[in-house]
């Protein structure tokens, strides 16, 4: 019952999101920017645990990945806008991403 719940407001957020888009890329966009998957996850993460600790170290590791996430919005659009097809611009900017997200955790081991 408790992962259907969780299942269950994730998906609506998740749909209702899509929705949004469709009709309006500006309000779709400022809907999908708000931290809802964070928030959401530190919910969960509260209510399964009650461990102020472990929800504060989640919420403070996130700026550190939200950052690199970026990188598929700064790709995605300048490859589409330069003709280039759907699922290759979709994958280049998980790429570039997915490289962005490396260089954080390494220059992270490197911080601590």
């Amino acid at each position: 019952m408790d992962y259907a719940v969780k299942i269950a407001v994730s998906v609506i957020v998740l749909v209702l999101a899509a929705e949004i888009a469709r009709r309006s890329t500006l309000l779709g966009a400022l809907v999908v920017s708000l931290p809802l998957t964070s928030l959401l996850a530190i919910v969960w993460l509260w209510r399964d645990t009650h461990d102020a600790e472990r929800v504060a170290r989640f919420a403070a590791e996130i700026p550190w990945l939200v950052l690199p996430s970026l990188a598929v919005f700064l790709v995605l659009p300048v490859l589409l806008r330069r003709g280039v097809s759907f699922p290759v611009s979709l994958v280049a900017g998980c790429a570039a991403s997915a490289l962005a997200y490396g260089a954080v955790l390494l220059a992270q081991r490197f911080i601590k």
